[in-house]
C-alpha cells in the first residue's frame, strides 16, 4: 500500500442545525485516482474544505503530512482545487488567467499551459464570455495541467457540461495529467461517467464512511446475480444486501463476501457496476 497522501480519525465538523461528518475515518493513497461519492448532504463537501484547509474541523487530519488547519500556506503549495469549470471571470482573457496563475501558484509552468492549449481554438486575447463551455473546459484542463501539484481536488468540475466534454474532460486528465506521482481526489454525481478512471472508491453517508475500498477489490467482494426462476428464496437465504426486480419477474441480488460457488448455483453472476452498487451501500449498513 502506498503512503497515505490523506488521512483523517475520528473527522468531525458540526454546524449550527447539522452534524456534516460524524467522525469519518478514512485514507487516501498516493498515486491513486479517488472517487468521493455521496448523496446530496452526505458530507462530500465538508469533508474537502476539511482537507483544504478551509474550514474548522475537531478529530485528526493529515494532508501530505500537515495539518490543514496550523499549516494550510505551506500544504497549498503542493494541492490544485478546482470548484466548478465555469468559475472563471467573464471579462478575463486567456493570457490573463494564465498570467494570474503565474502569479499565485509557485508550481504553475506556464510554457507548459500554453503548449496545452496550442491544439484549441483559444487565443491569447479571447474573453471568457466568448467561450463555449467546452472551450472554459479546455482552459480549465491547461491551467490545471501546467501546475505540478502532488494533490489535484475536483469538485464536481464538469457540473452543467454535456456529456461530451465530461468524457473530454476526464480522458484528458487521465491522459495528459495523471501519474504515479500525483493523487486526485474527485467528487462527482456522475458515477457512471468516471467508473473507469478511478482506482479507489470512498462511498460517504451522513457524514460517515459507508465504503472506502480499492477498485480491484471490489470486484472480488461483491457480487450480482440475475437469479434464476424458483430460486429467490434459496438467494435470499444467503442475505443479499440488495434486491431489485427486472422485467418478466427476473430478479437481481447483490452479495457481499458470498461463496462464488454458491452464487453461481443461483444464476448468472457478473461484477455490480459502481452505481448499483452506490445505490445498494447507501440502503444497508454501515461497512
Amino acid at each position: 500500500m502506498n503512503a497515505s497522501v490523506v488521512s483523517a480519525r475520528g473527522l468531525r465538523k458540526a454546524y449550527k442545525n447539522k452534524v456534516a461528518l460524524a467522525g469519518a475515518d478514512f485514507d487516501i493513497p498516493a498515486g491513486r485516482i479517488v472517487g468521493l461519492i455521496g448523496p446530496n448532504g452526505a458530507g462530500k463537501t465538508t469533508a474537502l474544505k476539511a482537507i483544504l484547509g478551509l474550514v474548522p474541523f475537531d478529530g485528526d487530519l493529515k494532508v501530505l503530512g500537515k495539518d490543514p488547519r496550523s499549516q494550510r500556506d505551506e500544504l497549498m503549495n503542493d494541492v490544485c482545487f478546482i470548484a466548478d469549470v465555469a468559475v472563471l471571470p467573464r471579462w478575463i482573457t486567456v493570457a490573463q488567467a494564465i498570467e494570474f496563475v503565474s502569479g499565485v501558484h509557485p508550481r504553475f509552468d506556464a510554457a507548459r499551459c500554453r503548449r496545452f492549449l496550442e491544439g484549441t481554438q483559444l487565443k491569447p486575447g479571447m474573453k471568457v464570455r466568448e467561450m463555449s463551455k467546452g472551450m472554459i473546459v479546455q482552459l480549465h484542463l491547461a491551467l490545471v495541467m501546467a501546475i505540478d501539484a502532488r494533490l489535484l481536488v475536483l469538485d464536481e468540475p464538469t457540473l452543467g457540461l454535456d456529456i461530451l466534454y465530461r468524457k473530454q474532460f476526464y480522458q484528458r486528465l487521465l491522459e495528459d495529467y495523471f501519474d504515479e506521482e500525483k493523487t486526485i481526489l474527485v467528487t462527482t454525481h456522475q458515477v457512471e461517467e468516471i467508473e473507469h478512471i478511478l482506482t479507489d472508491v470512498v462511498f460517504i453517508r451522513d457524514g460517515r464512511i459507508a465504503l472506502n475500498a480499492s477498485m480491484d477489490s471490489l470486484g472480488e467482494r461483491y457480487t450480482e446475480v440475475l437469479v434464476d426462476a424458483g430460486k429467490q428464496d434459496a438467494a435470499r437465504a444467503l442475505n443479499p444486501i440488495d434486491e431489485r426486480a427486472l422485467p418478466f419477474g427476473k430478479t437481481v441480488m447483490l452479495f457481499d463476501g458470498a461463496a462464488p460457488e454458491r452464487l453461481r448455483e443461483l444464476g448468472e453472476t457478473r461484477t455490480p457496476g459502481l452505481a448499483d452498487l452506490f445505490v445498494a451501500t447507501m440502503k444497508g449498513t454501515y461497512a
